[in-house]
């Protein structure tokens, strides 16, 4: 039985009729920039989290960085942050001039483990960027304490945290904002790339809205910030706000998904995936952990069931980061999950065959 890790086709075959239909309202129109679909979907999103202002952009990786220039961040400033994620977290430090001070993640979460956030602050640190890992939310209680605690600005890397909550506050309530990835593989996913900022702060938005538009500000070909080319196109707006429709229903599916592994695989010596306290979970990754990873996995393959691994190598053994690292051995924790982790498929359009398909396969292997 065939089990792909993805099947994007199949969110289109379901909402096929208003997507085919949307999409041609907005090439009809000859709107393709900041029209109708990108104001209502700022809204929405910025709605869905409980925050006064969404600045739709074109990636989530742009999202990271237009918030750190709307923060000010630069040379000689220090931002802490894990190694344990995409690059695109510590790229768009990097990019500014800043600093990136990895700190090791919490084993049980692989997010930051904010008992390390102290120690790693200098008097060059100004922000801590925790990043929200596989659809639930790092330990904002301690991140928020740490920042308070040190003077610091937090900024949420909620890429993979769309509709994610804590104690029911959503992502971008923690800090001064959150940016967020509609990659075609989040939860919710464009046609393409797409991102977006949320935030409560005005001057903020004001800030990230200008430098989105190549930093214009006050009125056109008036320039108050060095920006980007960043808006959002219309098209992929319109598609998002058709599949924000269905995103709840989606999820739920992930969280039946979730379930099901979670009893199947319960009797393995192998640590799955806990919901922490306070969190809901969105379940955009279903990550386990074993050293024997490059064994299970080609298992997997003959059984015709894809897995991924998210992420095979921490972010400070990669040459363009390694300065900014201690060397193998610095993150423990960070190197052994890279080491060990393996991601299961958990889309929405599995049915409940290939899900006991791929957990039989995982107990077989370990039986």
């Amino acid at each position: 039985m065939r089990v792909p890790f993805y099947d994007i086709k199949a969110q289109y075959d379901e909402l096929a009729a208003p997507l085919d239909k949307v999409v041609h309202e907005v090439i009809s129109s000859g709107v393709y920039a900041l029209g109708p679909h990108h104001n209502a979907l700022e809204r929405e999103i910025a709605e869905l989290h409980g925050c006064k202002h969404g600045i739709a952009l074109n990636s989530g990786t742009d999202a990271l960085r237009i918030m750190m220039d709307a923060q000010g961040i630069g040379p000689g400033d220090e931002v802490i942050t894990t190694a344990f994620t995409f690059v695109a977290s510590t790229e768009t430090i990097v990019q500014t001039g800043a600093t990136p001070v990895f700190v090791d993640v919490d084993p049980s979460t692989f997010m930051i483990d904010t008992s390390l956030i102290d120690a790693a602050v200098t008097e060059r640190t100004k922000a801590i960027l925790p990043i929200h890992l596989f659809g639930q939310l790092c330990d904002v209680r301690g991140v928020t304490a740490a920042a308070e605690r040190n003077s610091l600005v937090v900024l949420e890397d909620a890429a993979q945290a769309i509709g994610c909550t804590y104690e029911g506050t959503p992502s971008g309530n923690f800090g001064v904002a959150a940016g967020f990835s509609f990659y075609v593989t989040k939860n919710l996913g464009a046609a393409g790339d797409a991102g977006m900022i949320v935030t409560n702060d005005d001057e903020y938005a004001a800030r990230a809205r200008a430098i989105r538009i190549h930093g214009m500000g006050r009125e056109r070909y008036y320039y108050d910030y060095v920006g980007y080319t960043s808006r959002m196109d219309e098209i992929q707006a319109a598609v998002l706000r058709v599949k924000l429709q269905r995103m709840a229903a989606w999820n739920e599916r992930r969280a039946e998904i979730a379930a099901i592994y979670l009893d199947r695989l319960s009797g393995l010596d192998l640590p799955l995936p806990s919901i922490q306290p306070g969190n809901n979970h969105t379940w955009h990754q279903f990550a386990v952990t074993t050293p024997r990873r490059n064994e299970l996995m080609p298992f997997l393959r003959e059984r015709q069931v894809d897995s991924m691994i998210y992420y095979p190598v921490p972010l400070h053994f990669h040459a363009p980061y390694a300065r900014f690292g201690g060397g193998e051995g610095s993150l423990p924790e960070t190197e052994r999950i890279s080491r060990e982790v393996l991601n299961l498929p958990i889309h929405p359009h599995l049915t409940d065959e290939q899900v006991e398909h791929v957990a039989r396969s995982v107990v077989d292997f370990f039986a």
